[in-house]
């Protein structure tokens, strides 16, 4: 029998994920200045307000509210109509020493290699092959659309000139019972926008009205512009491009206006979008947050790594579908566990137990050892808080930090998303003989 699933996705002006970004750009400010740091930065976002709570050890000194403003500006909350706007609002620190207790079970003086684990916790990587990038398709939809509508809302604002930066989406698949995707079934779009269109006065039958017609401008935009767009994005697969047929349902601002938006309308805080962050709720998540945790927290380090480790399995061949689950105790280097699912999918003559024993044999995965391999103590952050975590293409960037407490700007060269590379595929296919 046939069935429905869903994902959504947020917007990188969306309160949760203004939050995000700003945990994650001040993680890299300290990176920048002292790769050895130890930080794990709350943020929450109201009205007006920026909190900044957590724990470092740093050598670095980092102007933080400068951070935070940088952010907020990026992001376009830069108009005082939104009650929320980077050079006005109040940016309140309480962040303090990291606790000696913690820190005493990760640093090893004897060997830096044994590393412990910066939180007990159980970590999930996941990749199956129904998108290029091994995404699940319906959350790599909704990420498609928000990455195309803040490209319109900054880049080409006279296609829709009243866009604001706060946004959702969400993408219902149709999926035949061997999982096939069969159609899009429903695309939910609420986009913050201005109040472009006024009623003629103040009774409630011309609010109403002026409301319905900014609804159907909005809609009729995102079914010809928005959509088209992303449509396009997916030419090179035909099985996906085709999905986008005309009984597609859309419900485009369903409340009918989404003028208060951002943190001035919802409070924002950090770590709150964890499935938006990793798979849409296809597989099940660990509970751990990724932003503001520098790599020494396997909630962060662990999850990069077991994707890294899935995507590979499924890029050689190993199974169309893989779901690997890594556990860990504080202050204790290698994982209690390995668990492999290929969800009866293998095209090897192994057990799921028997592929999770190779994987421990073939990667390393103490916390240094995964620090090391995909290069985390680099200032790469910033860049995953929005749009995912998963599913994006590594690169080379050159990034500039500067800072009131230095005497010159800094430049790195750093390489994201390290863990979407594809760089052990000939390896997986000789350990298991395809």
């Amino acid at each position: 029998m046939n069935y429905l699933f869903t994902s959504e996705s947020v917007s990188e002006g969306h309160p949760d994920k203004v939050s995000d970004q700003i945990s994650d750009a001040l993680l890299d400010e300290f990176l920048a200045y002292d790769p050895d740091s130890k930080v794990a930065c709350e943020t929450l976002v109201t009205t007006g307000q920026v909190l900044l709570a957590g724990e470092v050890k740093s050598k670095a000194y980092v102007d933080l509210a400068e951070v935070a403003r940088r952010v907020i500006a990026r992001i376009g909350y830069t108009k005082s109509e939104y009650r929320f706007e980077a050079n006005s609002c109040g940016v309140l620190s309480s962040i303090h020493e990291q606790s000696e207790d913690i820190n005493r079970g990760v640093e090893k003086k004897t060997d830096p290699m044994d590393q412990g684990a910066g939180d007990q916790g159980m970590m999930f990587g996941y990749a199956i092959n129904e998108t290029d990038n091994y995404m699940p398709l319906p959350l790599d939809l909704s990420h498609a659309l928000l990455r195309e509508l803040s490209n319109i809302r900054k880049n080409e604002p006279d296609l829709m000139p009243y866009l604001r930066p706060d946004a959702k989406s969400q993408v219902t698949i149709e999926y035949a019972e061997d999982g096939t995707p069969l159609r899009i079934d429903t695309i939910v779009i609420s986009t913050q926008h201005d109040e472009f269109i006024l009623p003629i006065d103040k009774s409630a039958d011309a609010v109403e009205k002026a409301n319905k017609a900014m609804q159907e401008k909005i809609k009729h935009d995102v079914m010809t512009i928005l959509v088209p767009r992303v449509r396009e994005n997916y030419k090179c697969r035909k099985d996906i491009h085709r999905l986008f047929d005309d009984k597609i349902r859309y419900l485009v601002n369903p409340t009918g206006k989404f003028v208060l938006g951002g943190p001035h309308a919802d409070t924002g805080l950090t770590g709150r979008k964890i499935i938006v962050d990793t798979y849409g709720g296809k597989v099940p998540h660990g509970g751990g947050a990724f932003s503001g945790k520098d790599p020494s927290k396997v909630d962060r380090s662990a999850a990069y790594e077991v994707r890294h480790i899935a995507k590979n399995l499924v890029a050689a061949g190993v199974s169309p579908e893989v779901l690997i689950q890594v556990s860990y105790a504080i202050g204790i280097a290698q994982p209690m566990s390995i668990y492999v699912n290929t969800y009866g999918k293998s095209n090897i003559k192994m057990s799921d137990a028997e592929i999770a024993k190779k994987i421990g044999e073939m990667f390393d995965l103490r916390p240094k050892a995964i620090e090391q391999r995909l290069k985390l103590r680099n200032p790469i952050y910033f860049e995953s808080a929005s749009y995912g975590h998963f599913g994006r293409e590594p690169k080379w960037v050159k990034k500039v930090f500067s800072s009131r407490y230095m005497p010159e700007p800094i430049e790195i060269e750093v390489e994201l998303f390290t863990w979407e590379k594809l760089d052990y595929v000939d390896q997986i296919k000789e350990a298991f003989g395809l």
